[in-house]
């Protein structure tokens, strides 16, 4: 990816995984999404990250388990 979308630094939340130039931890939008709410409903609670950014994690996190996969 050209442009980093997770960001982890010590000195920032403890150095947990948080959108690039917020302080919104990655783990918030896998938790609100567990919960049942909506990219949207996440959007507009941490209006700091972008849909870019959202989109990006979960492209992330998906292209991560597909390369852990095997096939059938």
């Amino acid at each position: 990816m050209k442009h980093p979308v997770i960001h982890c630094d010590p000195e920032i939340q403890g150095g947990v995984p948080v959108f690039v130039g917020t302080r919104v931890p990655v783990k918030n939008l896998f938790d609100c999404l567990e919960a049942g709410d909506s990219l949207d409903q996440f959007l507009q609670s941490f209006p700091s990250v972008t849909r870019k950014q959202a989109v990006a994690a979960l492209e992330l996190a998906r292209e991560s388990l597909a390369a852990d996969a095997h096939p059938a």
